[in-house]
């Protein structure tokens, strides 16, 4: 299995980073849309969509709505941060609640409620006019969110092993803890404040970012856990086998899809990036 898993990386990892970092706006919207097409193909097996016929028209329609929302519009982010408040509402009452969500088409209107605004979110950061400090490389706002995201992680593991008694949502994802969250945080906040200094920005700016990333490694938490939620309850460990030893699409991007719209929206609202929503 490590092996295996050492390997797709090593496949996947500079098709990620050019497509990513290295293609201009349209062929990076095309490339982060097909990830996000793949996302759903997967979500609506999640979903309850079991016929594969089914699940390609739903990937199909998830990529039609992604082409009419290319324009980005600040009301997709906003309705994204509604959307992940309820979400930490509805893992909080699983699985007494599920049944406000079990039907499967709400299950995919939920697929969009969470793919469609992490693309839009990729785009408005892709595109704007961006500038903390000495930094205005959009490129390395991209690269920061997807940082807050493994830092966050890397943080957890190592408090959750320490410290991890008392579980976050033991009836979601047993594994996780408060712990976890809390050292997260803590690793987020430390990184925050070194690119703040290593951006030249000053206080206050340093400190709204600070802000900003725990806000955006919090939801990060909730991202992963909706995941965890949806194939606890259809009963399914990953979101496919699209990744050899790395299970699909969703199980890597789970965090991110929660993190990304709310932190463009965030350094929208400081003044940061401009003209991209």
């Amino acid at each position: 299995m490590l092996k295996t898993r050492v390997i797709t990386a090593l496949i996947l990892a500079p098709i990620a980073v050019g497509g990513i970092f290295f293609l201009p706006p349209m062929g990076f919207a095309l490339f982060t849309g097909a990830i996000i097409t793949l996302g759903a193909w997967e979500w609506a097996n999640m979903a309850g969509l079991t016929n594969q016929a089914s699940r390609v028209g739903y990937a199909a329609a998830v990529a039609l709505v992604l082409w009419l929302v290319y324009q980005p519009h600040s009301a997709v982010l906003w309705l994204a941060v509604l959307w992940w408040f309820l979400c930490l509402l509805l893992v909080r009452s699983y699985p007494a609640g599920s049944g406000s969500w079990s039907p499967v088409a709400v299950r995919m209107l939920m697929g969009l409620a969470v793919l469609v605004p992490a693309w839009v979110g990729l785009n408005v950061l892709r595109n704007g006019s961006f500038q903390f400090g000495g930094v205005d490389n959009n490129l390395l706002i991209i690269l920061y969110v997807f940082c807050i995201v493994w830092v966050a992680d890397i943080g957890a593991y190592f408090a959750g092993r320490a410290f991890g008694r008392a579980k976050l949502a033991p009836r979601v994802s047993p594994g996780k803890s408060w712990a976890g969250v809390w050292g997260g945080l803590a690793a987020v906040a430390a990184f925050a404040l070194l690119v703040s200094w290593l951006a030249g920005a000053g206080m206050e700016d340093a400190l709204l970012l600070i802000l900003a990333s725990l806000v955006t490694g919090a939801v990060s938490v909730l991202g992963d856990l909706l995941e965890s939620m949806l194939k606890r309850f259809r009963g399914i460990k990953d979101s496919s086998q699209l990744l050899p030893g790395h299970g699909g699409i969703m199980d890597r991007i789970d965090s991110l899809t929660a993190a990304i719209p709310v932190f463009a929206l965030l350094i929208s609202q400081l003044g940061w990036l401009t003209a991209g929503i």
